[in-house]
């Protein structure tokens, strides 16, 4: 089977979040398992930059370069065969795929985007067998979201679609004057179409035209069907149940495991524990907070958002700096967040370290030197930095929300004794509860025998990409049961 994969960023050629790790991980556990996977990426500076073998396909004559794009083919670290959409007025700009310098969506996003999902169509097309062509183009999220409506609106034979939503909240929506100029015809705006509330909507695109839908964890496939979790498109998902799948995505553990990690100061595992000792003191260095065995060392990585739960931490530190935690806070996000966490460092120096901004080095180890890694998110789709914590044994605090719930089991006493606790799990959204999660936390940490129980426990969890890719296969094959 050939599967095309389609994605505005992935590790490690670009990335600003879990999309990145999961379209770089997937196809490449796809061919492991037999699949002929692809990735098809737009072409910043930087995937130009980094991908091995990079040489000219084809020249394409898309509807908004005047003839200046370029269809490329390389292949990524992990060796999967990666098209890129060079085209150097679309995606030819510094920093950030999506934003400009002034932290605001880049103008022409709708194009840039739109001339991925319309090469993704071309590739699909047939030629009369004379280039590679799948038999499923899979894309993700929003960015990639009118390919299926390319493939299906184009008419004739066409490659099966699939959708993946990582984030719902997140949607590609454009005013309903930019229909024509997308190369879309009037009869698709509709609401059995790509019309959301009187907006092209790209997301909705996808989700209409795609043959099958997935999300990234099994809880959060039925939270988008609900007026709550849905943002708008619960009616549509709700309609569309027999064509949502929720599949957990998965840990590439060449690239997150304590044991073979680059990153940290000292590698360790289940049977060494100890040695994880020294990449917390190696952290907290780095943070500027007082090199302490004795404290327990609460970690974030994340983009700070209400929607991650970060409004609740800045009320929860202060209390629990006073019982002696600390934090390590590696993120960037909404301004007065980012203030807030600042004046956190500034009010308990030594207790309280900032990073604001990205580093993928150091997000290794916060895992490693951290003891509770924090993901109080009020949604969270799957969630990938509970899944390191559990590998390098810092155990993650989670609300029960999307994927959270599906892969944190809670320290109660019952699931420690039966060796099933892998960290600590609240359910509303206040800082009352962030509290008392952190509270049993701390409470935990002070019995160091049952700490260490869990951390083996929750070490020994398996998310690897394998499982996974075969849940994907059988999707996939379920597309052809269809025809």
């Amino acid at each position: 089977m050939r599967v095309l994969h389609v994605a505005s960023e992935v590790y490690p050629l670009i990335k600003t979040g879990g999309l990145a790790d999961v379209a770089a991980a997937l196809p490449a556990a796809l061919m492991r398992i037999g699949v002929d996977a692809r990735i098809l990426v737009p072409g910043y500076p930087a995937v130009l930059d980094k991908l091995a073998d990079l040489r000219p396909v084809r020249t394409l004559a898309d509807p908004w370069t005047n003839g200046g794009t370029v269809l490329m083919k390389g292949t990524t670290p992990d060796g999967v065969p990666c098209y890129v959409v060079d085209a150097p007025e679309m995606y030819g700009r510094p920093g950030n795929p999506y934003l400009g310098p002034d932290g605001k969506d880049w103008p022409d996003n709708h194009f840039r985007f739109a001339l991925l999902s319309w090469t993704a169509a071309w590739i699909a097309g047939d030629d009369g067998g004379r280039r590679w062509r799948p038999d499923v183009v899979h894309g993700h999220d929003w960015q990639a979201g009118l390919a299926p409506a390319y493939l299906t609106l184009g008419g004739g034979p066409r490659a099966a679609t699939v959708l993946t939503i990582h984030n719902i909240a997140y949607q590609g929506l454009f005013p309903a004057s930019l229909l024509g100029p997308l190369q879309l015809p009037a009869s698709s705006f509709s609401v059995d179409g790509l019309e959301y509330y009187d907006q092209i909507g790209f997301l909705k695109a996808g989700l209409f035209y795609s043959d099958r839908i997935t999300t990234v964890s099994p809880t959060y496939a039925e939270e988008i069907q609900s007026p709550d979790g849905g943002w708008g498109l619960h009616g549509l998902l709700a309609s569309r149940a027999g064509d949502l799948w929720g599949i957990l995505n998965g840990v590439d553990y060449d690239v997150w495991s304590p044991d073979t990690d680059p990153h940290i100061v000292q590698r360790y595992d289940a049977g060494h524990l100890d040695a994880k000792a020294a990449n917390k003191s190696a952290l907290q260095a780095e943070f500027r907070l007082d090199v302490r065995a004795d404290a327990p060392l609460f970690g974030v990585v994340s983009r700070l958002t209400p929607m991650k739960g970060f409004d609740l931490l800045l009320s929860a530190i202060p209390p629990l700096v006073e019982q002696g935690a600390q934090f390590a806070l590696l993120g960037s996000g909404e301004g007065w967040l980012e203030d807030g966490f600042r004046s956190l460092e500034e009010q308990f120096p030594g207790q309280v370290g900032v990073f604001l901004g990205y580093d993928e080095p150091l997000s290794h180890r916060v895992q490693a030197g951290c003891d509770v890694i924090l993901l109080p998110s009020r949604s969270e789709p799957c969630g990938l930095i509970q899944l390191y914590g559990l590998r390098y044994g810092t155990l993650p605090l989670v609300r029960r929300a999307g994927g959270l719930a599906d892969t944190v089991a809670d320290a109660q006493d019952w699931a420690i004794d039966r060796g099933e606790a892998t960290g600590f799990v609240f359910d509303n959204a206040s800082v009352d509860e962030l509290l008392w999660a952190c509270r049993r936390a701390l409470a935990l940490w002070r019995e160091p025998e049952r700490w260490r129980s869990v951390q083996r426990a929750a070490m020994a969890r398996d998310f690897s990409w394998t499982a996974s890719a075969r849940r994907y296969l059988d999707m996939y094959r379920s597309v052809y049961a269809d025809d």
